[in-house]
């Protein structure tokens, strides 16, 4: 039996995921968690094999929580079911140590399909985020994502100051001193060739990195 861990922020998703899982052959919920700090003491006491991710969670993001959980443990397989298809969110989960990348628009079997490939230890990414991470390698394919040029780290760190997080919580969260976080703030707008941190936070929402509802600063 596959003991599988879900990671979504949003109650009505989890209770959809856990329906669609219940129906399938070989494979139980063992535990549901709303955000990454959650995941990690669920992953240390559940001992799940897969964990179906989410990526944008209040308090610790999907990709620092895929991080910290193959580092915890280097036996579970993690999948990322996200709305999110487009660059750079496939490449960086990833990097990050994700097993697998699905929407949460796939279909029921092609779900299962991926938990029970890579409980068997191969990689799966959906046929839709495969095709757009290939053509997005192609002379004259898709443009690639400006944020694609940021490492994960630096990427885990703008997620942060994109929500409205100040040096000392994202120090906290990431386990990084002051100066250390202020450094990769600078490399981040120095990269991304912006002045502050509200423009970063503008493009991140073009590049639906983040929601416009999720900051109560803009229109």
């Amino acid at each position: 039996m596959i003991k599988v861990m879900l990671v979504d922020d949003h109650d009505i998703v989890r209770t959809g995921i856990r329906m669609v899982i219940e129906k399938m052959s070989g494979i139980k919920i063992v535990g549901e968690s709303q955000d990454g700090y959650e995941a990690l003491e669920q992953v240390k006491a559940l001992k799940p094999d897969v964990v179906l991710m989410d990526v944008n969670m209040p308090r610790m993001s999907g990709l620092e929580a895929t991080r910290k959980i193959t580092e915890l443990d280097k036996y579970v397989r993690i999948i990322i079911l996200t709305i999110h298809a487009e660059n750079p969110y496939p490449k960086q989960m990833l990097d990050a140590g994700a097993s697998g990348y699905l929407t949460k628009g796939c279909a029921a079997a092609e779900l299962e399909d991926a938990i029970k490939k890579v409980y068997g230890g191969q990689k799966y990414v959906g046929a839709d985020i495969a095709q757009q991470m290939a053509l997005s390698m192609l002379p004259g394919g898709k443009k690639a994502s400006p944020f694609d040029i940021l490492t994960s780290r630096e990427m885990e760190v703008m997620m942060l100051l994109v929500r409205g997080k100040k040096a000392k919580e994202i120090g906290k969260i990431l386990g990084l001193n002051d100066k250390t976080v202020a450094t990769y703030k600078y490399r981040i707008l120095e990269k991304m060739e912006l002045q502050n941190d509200v423009k970063l936070t503008h493009m991140a929402i073009r590049h639906g990195i983040l929601d416009a509802d999720e900051v109560g600063v803009l229109n």
